[in-house]
Order: C-alpha cells, then structure tokens, then sequence
C-alpha cells in the first residue's frame, strides 16, 4: 500500500517525466491552427491538429506580441517550444514561443477568399432574403435520389403534411460534375415556376465532399433564384457558402423539411382556434348591436314623442326670451353711445357757437376774415348770424393788441 499515489503526485511525476525529456523541451510540430482564441489578456489559446491527432496549445502574451501575422483557424503553421502537463486538467499541451506560417490549408484558403468577394458584392446581405411561404402549393428538392438527405426530408414532410407535393430534380451533390447540375435543377425550377420554395443539400462530410455547396457558380444561382431557397447542408457544426447566400439555413435536411412544410395538425388547431374566435366576435358584435337596438327602441323619443317636442319648444322659447334680452341689452348700449358722440358732436357745431353771439365774418370772396390786415376801408364784407346774413362795409380797421 505504500505505492498508493494521489493524482497530484501522479500528475507531478508525469510532469517531472516531461519536463526531463530533452526532445519535449524544445520542440518544433507542424499542424494545421483550429479553435484560435485571443483572450483580452493577450493570451493565445488554439488547437493544432493533423489528420491522426490534435494538441492543446497556449502562447503567452509575451510571445503573441511578437507575432507578425494574424493566425486563423485552418492555417498551417510550424510551432516551436515545450510540451508538458498541464497540472489542474491533468492534460499534456505546448506552450508555444513561435509560430511560424507553414502555408494555408487550399480548401480553406479558397472558402475564406470567395466568401469575402461575394459578401463585398453583398450576395449574402439580409436585404436580399425572401420569406417562406407559410402553406407552399408545392416543394422543390435538390439533392442525391439516394442520400440519406432525401430519406429525411421525405420522411419528415409525409410526417408533417402528407398531401404535400414533393419534387426532386436528382443531382450529384459531390465531385466535379455536381456544381452545374446544382445550378441547372434551380434554374430549372426557376423556370418552370411549379414550386414556392427549394431545399437544396445533402448530409454532412468533410470539407472536400461539401465542396460543391462552395462553388461560386452555385452560390450564385442560389442568391439570383426567384424562389425561395432554403440550404439544409450537412450537420450543425458545417457550414457552407450556399449557407450564406440561401434565404434560409438549416442545419440538416430533417430540419429543413420541417422549415418548410407546415404541420398539419398544427394547421387545423390553428384554423380551428380563428374559427371559434371569429364565432366568439360575431356573437359578441350581435349581441353589442341588439343592445343598441333595445336602447334605441325604450328611447322617450320613441316612447313619448310629444313630451321630446314639447321639451324643444320650451327650451326654443327660452333661447328666444334670452335672444330679446341680449338684443335689449345691445341696442340700449348703442343708443348710450349714440348720445355721448351726439353731444360731443354738438360742441363742436359752428352753429351752436353763433347761437351764443358769435358771428362768422367773411369777405366777397367767401374767405373767413379773422384779422383786420385781411380788410381795407370801403370792403364789402358778409356776416353770418345764428338766424340771418348781413352785408355790410368796413368803415375803420382797428388792431386790437389786447387779444
């Protein structure tokens, strides 16, 4: 029983085992960089793999400064630094002091630079997606007549809605000829017009068998089709450009299917629910309206008319009362008015002043005379009393300096 370890002193000793072996010390791996993280430390985290294997892999900030690339998942690099343990997961993995570019795997490189051209032609911009049509008259399939694909989306779509019509335009879905016949069945589609809405995939596989969901020709038949396109390629981890560029992505062929064909069932409890609604509405406005009715009809208008008449006119006569009195009121006010502008007016009548003693002097001429440097001796001149004119003729001028 002395030989009993813990995990710790275990882990210690495979750790001290590592750290003694001089190839593990210094090391250089060449492998392809998956999962590359960049956490806000500064710390690098990445995986990096090969056909066979894979191993964890950390730089520290204080080497990733250094680095005079941007590392991405799919790119080969040469790595160079320690393998050891990783004492709390109990996992050996390689702290890096360099990496080194070591070329970029061809499939990812090409995906990675065909995705940014047609993304900056704007093919998978959300503007140019269309809905799905909520009951389809008929769908299309674009995918192998014996893949596992088909058998999925039939067998989910007769689940769903057995009357549903689906068509298949058989395609190869990997190798060289499969890109064009892809393009060919929607365009096909497209053309004959028979259906609202195409799925188009296959099941999952490595990124060499999904290749033909890369290629640019079918990308574009997919972002120019008319008809809605959903994408139902491969499982939920893969992704392709058809993905981007289909109105709609599912992550297998069942869910497709289930995307695109209603469920019957589910159709005729929603049907059913508007029907008892629009039933529950009409009873509900009926019976609003009759209400109406019975208020309208128990109204004294109806009831006893020659009361509603009599109110009128007793309340025309009052308005009629309170019309003689505002009109009273008004006029009794302007006749006020009236007095006060007549004796103002009054005031100023020259006629009033002669009727006090003044007189209004003027020459032959008509021509008001109101100083003696207007008149000579000997001049004929015209008084005008308050009753009465006199003509008469200046004998003497005389200035009167007091006013």
């Amino acid at each position: 029983m002395s030989n009993i370890y813990t995990v710790s002193d275990l882990t210690k000793y495979i750790k001290g085992q590592f750290d003694r072996d001089a190839k593990l010390v210094s090391i250089f791996i060449r492998g392809e960089l998956s999962n590359f993280k960049c956490h806000y430390s500064g710390h690098c985290y990445f995986t990096l793999k090969d056909s066979g294997s894979q191993i964890k892999g950390v730089m520290f900030k204080s080497r990733a400064q250094f680095l005079k690339f941007e590392p991405r998942d799919g790119l080969k690099v040469v790595a160079y630094g320690q393998v050891t343990i990783f004492e709390r997961d109990g996992q050996y993995q390689l702290y890096a002091d360099q990496l080194i570019p070591d070329g970029v795997g061809e499939l990812n490189l090409a995906f990675n630079q065909l995705k940014e051209k047609l993304a900056a032609e704007g093919l998978f911009d959300e503007s140019r997606k269309k809905t799905l049509n909520l009951l389809p008259r008929a769908v299309g399939i674009v995918t192998s007549p014996t893949g596992a694909a088909l058998r999925d989306i039939i067998t989910v779509a007769k689940r769903r809605h057995p009357g549903m019509p689906l068509i298949l335009y058989p395609v190869q879905v990997q190798g060289l000829e499969a890109p064009g016949q892809i393009v060919q069945a929607i365009q096909a589609f497209n053309s004959l017009n028979n259906v609202d809405v195409i799925i188009a995939g296959r099941g999952g596989g490595s990124i060499e068998e999904l290749w033909a969901f890369n290629d640019e020709r079918v990308v574009r038949a997919i972002a120019e089709s008319n008809i809605p396109i959903v994408s139902a390629v491969g499982h939920q981890t893969d992704y392709t450009l058809a993905d981007f560029a289909a109105d709609c992505r599912a992550a297998t062929p069942s869910q497709a299917a289930e995307l695109v064909v209603p469920d019957i069932h589910e159709l005729k409890r929603y049907i059913k629910t508007l029907q008892t609604m629009l039933e529950n509405n009409i009873r509900t406005y009926i019976k609003e309206q009759r209400q109406v009715v019975r208020q309208l009809r128990d109204n004294k208008v109806f009831l006893q008319p020659e009361k509603f008449f009599a109110d009128k006119r007793q309340l025309t006569d009052l308005y009629v009362e309170r019309l003689g009195q505002a009109m009273r009121k008004i006029i009794l006010s302007k006749q006020h008015t009236l007095k006060i502008y007549a004796e103002k007016l009054s005031v100023l009548n020259p006629l009033d002043v002669l009727g006090r003693g003044y007189s209004l002097v003027r020459t032959a001429e008509g021509k008001v005379v109101n100083n003696t440097s207007q008149v000579t001796p000997g001049q004929p001149l015209e008084i005008i009393l308050r009753q009465g004119r006199l003509d008469v003729g200046v004998i003497r001028a005389r200035e009167d300096k007091n006013g």
